[in-house]
């Protein structure tokens, strides 16, 4: 029999978050056969985390009364042919599900037999009567239906987003359909295309006279100094760096050569530099070019409009002779040399240019021949205008003059991608297949594409979800033996075809907005989806960049097309569910209230779709407190009860966005169930009794799986919510119904709304567990209150708190690349940094007034609220030279600086070796008679004096403290729990303790 509605399912009761998320997070590292290689989508879900809560979702909890007793038999069967026989209890049972469900979770027993048979059986046995059907409306990269179909579900993925549905039609229909068979298949078209493409571009990339192979070009963009006298050419470049390995380090080096009657010159040698500080630095930085011949710089604006008239600069501009007049400069020719170990450099030659020359004459007849799809042969659809504060603001393509989406491309990229589509069709089986291969060539082959000098290769365009200007980029040689080649995109797509031998069946891919499901009422048991968030990813834009050379490698194709507007020459925007204030819908911007709509409705699509003992499961990992309430506002109306809450580690440790911030390293899984009609009403009194209890035990259960700060506050949404949406409406005494969200800073509870006092409960029970008591009155100050939630709320789950302004290396296929643009951010200033939203939720209900703080231990500073790091305390503790003093001291090495602890101490300078150092009169038993200050003041004057060498004033002034209570030294062991494992102040924290009398 099939699972009654009445049973619950494992994801409602217990996961396994520790262990799916390690193997969550571990993907972020797999390569090769992996399905997110295929082609770029943005923001996949991993396979672990969407394989692991399909089958929560699938399988009864075998201690539910209701769960048929033929499950409990066959689970028990089968989960013996890999881990041994539970015990004969139904906690047993349900333990070793638990440990199937992480053990499978596990990308190197994905494709096992053994585990696939397993897994398969216990979705049977629990579906008996027919396979279960799995739909996700927002299918983009597919991890959810792909694993929907490894565990023998029949799975409906749509997408609004054709590049996505084409992908999906190739994992999900193509790929089971063909079998590995189309690996060999791929691999053989893939050897004839080259062959073909290779007699056609061989001209344009010659081999040197002495026989080394070019794999690749390094190109800088070029604008002309504007100073009266100069008019020197700039080359735009980031770096001047060609390698920095360790045994290999080289380097451009800049010469200015000034000929008579003529402007100034830019000459390059190349270098073998020991360190940094024998290497030139870069010409561009936000936009803004110095030049290297006079040191002006030039603004933003001027850049734009130089490199507007060039269209964006990526191509050479020759004379009436073929000579070089301008445009993009080649720097250094990247060649392996038979005989010798690794890269070699060299500078450009004429011939080099020459070919670039040949190559733009080709490219000029190629352009004039009608192509068989009526398209023209060079992308000439419009680039996205970018701008504004929502997605658009992932775009500065236009303001270099970068208006369609040729102008991206060299002569030599686009007659190369023009020549790898136009064999697409040759791959009869399936050439949806052969044009996966030209979307990942279309990523390499790109004037965004950068040479990544620690590793030595080319790095794609995508390194993060948008289009920034790239002012010095890398050319591969399309079909040489660089990365990014024609040969490795091969590879990579036949891989992930012979790793699809454990897809069974297929899936059924339309092109849909998920708020019109094409789906009639009640088909599916499965609703599991992770819709988009607001503006973080521009989707469609994005997209286009692939869009305009896959519909020029499969025309005709039916996928590739805006279903709604078949006017529309790149992917549907109208419909598209983002915050962009940029776009309109409807006569009206696409702004956070279309976005909520869209969300509003698609989820009420999902309720329709789903019978009444299904089973639904929506993904958010977002980190706005106002975009949860709007989107759970939008799931609780569409008539969703929340039954589970599950965070799963899915993004990689130690990514830029995430150092000394709250960002997300987990996305929360919301398991729902139809509301039934007759739902009761709640009586508020009851929900909030009930709700601090339930708080807390979460807060424990989810800091024993390792858990941690933001990822744990958003995740005790869930349980919360389970509380409050099992209502069809919660009223209080006055039966005045109480909403979700409102503001936070009302009194009355039908105006502050539920998830307030949600955000309470949590700040409470964190202030318990880091201070050891309840901090509502009497305990602590407020800065200690609020110095404690800030570091606890920053915590990390996966354990990568990094300090401030730590390096981080490119990673092939995830490369962070900084945008070179004004608009970007500069380099950060150091402390730890919260949404101000945040901390504005956690502050008020905890009697911390944020206002009061600023400047004193906080900065906000556009929506951001940094805690400021112990060295930029020093001058109100101590005074403008003490302060000179203590950052010397925290920020550089240790040295037996003195520090003043009272401003009106006066401090005597003198200059010893080049260092700065202080010299102080205040005894030591006035530092420690100082009482003025908070606790959290003193505990800082401490960390200073250790830091300082003033072992005497310290012993001085935790002696004091000593006397006073117990407060100051509960504050530091709590603060030193909390500060990051390798921060300055953690250090300090506990060398201070050690000096703590005993």
């Amino acid at each position: 029999m099939a699972i009654p509605r009445e049973c619950k399912r494992l994801a409602e009761v217990d996961f396994p978050i520790a262990v799916v998320s390690k193997h969550a997070a571990r993907e972020k590292s797999i390569r090769h056969g992996h399905p997110s290689t295929l082609h770029l989508w943005w923001a996949r879900r991993p396979l672990a985390s969407s394989r692991a809560m399909l089958l929560a979702m699938l399988l009864p909890d075998p201690c539910d009364e209701h769960c048929p007793p033929d499950f409990r038999e066959k689970a028990r069967d089968l989960l013996a042919e890999v881990q041994g026989k539970p015990g004969p209890d139904d906690l047993d049972l349900r333990g070793g599900l638990l440990k199937f469900i992480g053990d499978f979770a596990n990308w190197d027993l994905a494709a096992h037999p053994r585990y696939l048979a397993v897994g398969r059986g216990l979705v049977h046995a629990a579906h008996p009567e027919e396979p279960p059907l799995v739909v996700d409306p927002f299918a983009g990269g597919g991890s959810i239906p792909l694993e929907a179909l490894r565990l023998g579900c029949e799975a409906f993925a749509s997408d609004l987003n054709p590049v996505a549905c084409l992908i999906l039609k190739v994992m999900l229909e193509d790929i089971p359909r063909y079998g590995p068979g189309l690996a060999d298949e791929l691999r053989k078209a893939g050897a004839e295309i080259k062959a073909q493409a290779e007699s056609v571009l061989a001209e344009f990339y010659p081999p040197d006279t002495d026989g080394a192979r070019p794999i690749a070009y390094l190109w800088a963009r070029t604008i002309r100094c504007e100073t009266p006298g100069c008019g020197a050419e700039i080359p735009l470049m980031r770096s001047v760096w060609l390698s920095k390995k360790g045994n290999r380090r080289r380097a451009l080096c800049c010469q200015v050569q000034r000929p008579d009657n003529a402007p100034p010159r830019i000459e390059f040698a190349i270098a073998e530099p020991r360190n940094e500080s024998e290497v030139q630095r870069g010409t561009v930085s936000r936009a803004k070019a110095t030049c290297p011949a006079c040191n002006i710089v030039l603004g933003p604006e001027r850049v734009r409009a130089q490199l507007g008239e060039q269209r964006g600069g990526a191509d050479v501009v020759f004379d009436g002779k073929g000579r070089r007049a301008g445009g993009a400069r080649l720097l250094a020719v990247v060649t392996l040399v038979s005989g010798q170990q690794g890269r070699q450099y060299r500078l450009p030659e004429d011939r080099d240019y020459d070919a670039v020359r040949t190559a733009m004459q080709r490219l000029a007849e190629v352009a004039g021949i009608p192509s068989r799809s009526g398209l023209s042969a060079v992308p000439d659809e419009a680039t996205p205008a970018g701008g504004g504060s929502g997605a658009g603001r992932a775009f500065s393509l236009q303001r270099y003059g970068m208006m369609q989406w040729g102008d991206l491309f060299t002569a030599r990229q686009k007659l190369a991608l023009i020549t790898a589509a136009s064999h697409v069709d040759s791959f009869q089986s399936a050439p949806a297949v052969a044009a996966m291969v030209v979307g990942r060539c279309a990523d390499y082959w790109s004037s965004g594409a950068i040479w990544a000098q620690e590793g030595e290769f080319v790095a794609h365009t995508f390194g993060r979800n948008a289009l920034p200007i790239v002012w010095d980029f890398a050319e591969t040689v399309p079909f040489g033996d660089a990365s990014g080649n024609w040969d490795g995109a091969i590879d990579w797509v036949a891989r992930v075809v012979e790793s699809g031998s454990s897809w069974v069946g297929g899936a059924q891919v339309q092109a849909a907005d998920a708020t019109e499901s094409p789906l009639p009422d009640d088909s599916s048991q499965i609703w599991f989806t992770d819709p988009p968030y607001y503006d973080a990813i521009p989707y469609a834009d994005l997209s286009d960049f692939f869009f305009v050379w896959l519909k020029r490698a499969l025309p005709g194709c039916s996928a590739l097309r805006d279903p709604y507007e078949p006017e529309n020459r790149l992917t549907p925007k109208t419909r598209e569910a983002v915050q962009d204030d940029f776009k309109l819908a409807g006569g009206h911007p696409k702004d956070r209230a279309f976005f909520e709509a869209c969300m509003a409705t698609a989820f009420a699509e999902g309720r329709r779709v789903l019978v009444d003992d299904g089973i639904g499961c929506i993904v958010f990992a977002h980190k706005s407190t106002e975009g949860w309430e709007a989107l759970l506002t939008g799931v609780i109306r569409a008539g969703w009860t929340v039954t589970g809450s599950w965070p799963i580690a899915t993004e990689r440790p130690g990514r830029l966005r995430s150092i000394d911030s709250a960002a997300l390293a987990t996305s929360v899984h919301l398991v729902c169930r139809p509301r039934p009609d007759n739902a009761p009403v709640g009586d508020w009194a009851g929900v909030l009794r009930e709700l601090p209890g339930r708080v807390g035990d979460w807060l424990e259960r989810l800091q024993s799986e390792g858990v941690r700060g933001a990822d744990l506050v958003f995740a005790c949404i869930g349980p919360a919510l389970e509380i409050y949406s099992r209502y069809s409406k919660v009223v209080d005494a006055e039966d005045r119904e109480i909403p979700l969200g409102g503001d936070p800073e009302a009194i009355d509870p039908y105006r502050r709304g539920y998830l307030a006092y949600v955000w309470e409960s949590v700040g409470r029970a964190a202030l318990q567990q880091v201070l050891g008591q309840d901090e509502e009155a009497g305990g602590l100050e407020e800065d200690a209150r609020l110095v404690s939630i800030f570091l606890w709320t920053i915590q990390s789950t996966n354990g990568a708190n990094n300090h401030a302004n730590e390096e981080h290396e490119h990673e092939e296929d995830t490369a962070d690349e900084e945008e070179e643009d004004e608009d970007s951010p500069g380099r950060k200033a150091k402390g730890y940094t919260l949404i101000f939203d945040v901390a504005r939720r956690f502050a008020q209900p905890l009697g911390i007034h944020l206002d009061d703080w600023e400047g004193r231990i906080i900065e906000t500073k556009k929506g951001v609220v940094r805690l400021l790091p112990i060295a930029e305390r020093a001058k109100q503790l101590f005074g403008e030279d003490g302060a000179q003093a203590a950052a010397d001291r925290i920020e550089k090495e240790p040295a037996s600086a003195q520090l003043s602890f009272f401003p009106e101490v006066q401090a005597e300078s003198k200059q010893r070796r080049g260092r700065r150092k202080i010299t102080i009169t205040a005894s030591d038993e006035s530092i420690s008679e100082n009482v003025s200050l908070t606790t959290l003041d003193r505990l800082h004057v401490a960390m200073l004096l250790q830091s300082s060498g003033r072992a005497n004033a310290l012993r001085a002034l935790l002696g004091a403290e000593q006397e006073r209570g117990p407060e100051f030294l509960r504050l530091a062991n709590a603060l030193s729990a909390l500060y990051p494992r390798e921060s300055e102040e953690k250090r300090l924290l506990d060398a201070m303790l050690l000096a703590v009398p005993r």
